[in-house]
């Protein structure tokens, strides 16, 4: 990875934008390092050439950095055993008491029948005496092999790390795959995990909210079984969901992603309603954390190609601090105390590299 690390240690420095990551499972990381500093904004179309970072708020720009207009690299992971140590995030009361506050505010408007599920976050300030690009994206590689890894940077933008278990599209020509993910546990070694209703009844709130969708322009959809799977020190319920667009009901790639997103797992249902109670009562902006990054348009098809996930298990760095992105579904069955936990469970994620 020496190539890749000595590009990122001079962009940085240049203060030029830049994207290095690596897929679930795959050995190999890719870089594209951008050779000016436009900020290069995408709205209405999805069909250039480059790699997009999109937030959570779709009346938000995404950002591309140009393919046309930028340096493509690829080296291998390099194998590194050094002792991670997992450090844990020390309770902040306040923060605590206001996460609690906000999942009863969400449970009792679930009751009131505003909407059937909510997911709702926070954001937890970590004060850092110094940040090495190079060996916190390593240390995120070594630690979560099958998750979606990246660090990006654009100087007008900010200084984004993160490893994220949630494909939200890979379509290739016409044939695409997505995925649901609920439920969260801790991952505990030799033990299968027991789902409880809540967490089973969640996972098939955003199962059948994306087949539903996904149904209404496209043909041939398989709906796998859902499987348990492990992302770093946690475990998910996962359903993926494949098909094939139909021409005849429109088959744009902008209009797909804005089909499926903010999905199910990062906003509720119905979308609508869940994102105006996010937006009115989060109290914090989540920019890019629940938005989705990824390939646009790389690969041998041009135009109908893309690998796109969603941005969870993040973090942005601005001004010597870490900001820590973490949130949770929440349903009528939700219990404020286990969500915080949850959180917590998820802030590890970041901390271990820090």
């Amino acid at each position: 990875m020496k190539i890749i690390q000595t590009k990122i240690q001079e962009h940085y420095q240049q203060n030029l934008p830049f994207v290095v990551y690596n897929k679930p499972n795959v050995k190999e990381v890719f870089g594209l390092f951008q050779q000016n500093n436009d900020l290069n904004i995408i709205t209405d179309q999805y069909d250039r050439k480059g790699f997009v970072f999109a937030p959570f708020n779709s009346v938000d720009a995404a950002v591309l950095i140009p393919f046309s207009v930028s340096e493509f690299v690829s080296d291998t992971m390099e194998e590194d055993h050094e002792m991670i140590i997992q450090r844990v995030m020390p309770t902040n009361n306040d923060s605590k008491l206001r996460h609690i506050d906000l999942v009863e505010k969400g449970v009792a408007a679930i009751k009131k029948d505003h909407f059937k599920k909510v997911v709702l976050s926070r954001i937890e300030k970590v004060t850092l005496t110094e940040i090495d690009i190079v060996a916190t994206y390593k240390k995120l590689l070594q630690t979560y092999a099958n998750a979606f890894v990246y660090v990006w940077f654009h100087p007008k933008v900010g200084l984004w790390f993160g490893a994220t278990p949630e494909t939200l599209l890979k379509l290739e020509n016409s044939c695409f795959t997505t995925m649901a993910l609920a439920g969260t546990q801790v991952y505990k070694e030799n033990t299968v995990p027991i789902w409880d209703q809540k967490e089973i009844a969640e996972q098939k709130f955003v199962t059948d909210y994306i087949v539903n969708k996904l149904s209404k322009f496209s043909t041939g959809l398989q709906v796998s079984e859902t499987e348990t799977v492990k992302a770093g020190s946690l475990v998910h319920l996962r359903t993926e969901i494949k098909g094939e667009l139909d021409a005849v009901k429109g088959n744009s790639l902008f209009s797909l992603v804005n089909l499926l997103h903010p999905t199910p797992a990062v906003c509720g249902l119905p979308k609508h309603a869940a994102k105006q109670f996010i937006l009115e009562n989060e109290n914090y902006n989540r920019s890019y954390y629940t938005g989705f990054l990824g390939e646009l348009n790389m690969g041998e098809v041009q135009h109908k190609d893309a690998h796109l996930f969603v941005n969870l298990r993040c973090m942005e760095i601005e001004n010597m601090e870490a900001h820590i992105y973490v949130g949770g579904g929440i349903t009528k069955e939700s219990s404020s105390e286990k969500e915080w936990e949850e959180t917590v469970a998820k802030s590890n994620i970041m901390l271990k590299v820090l």
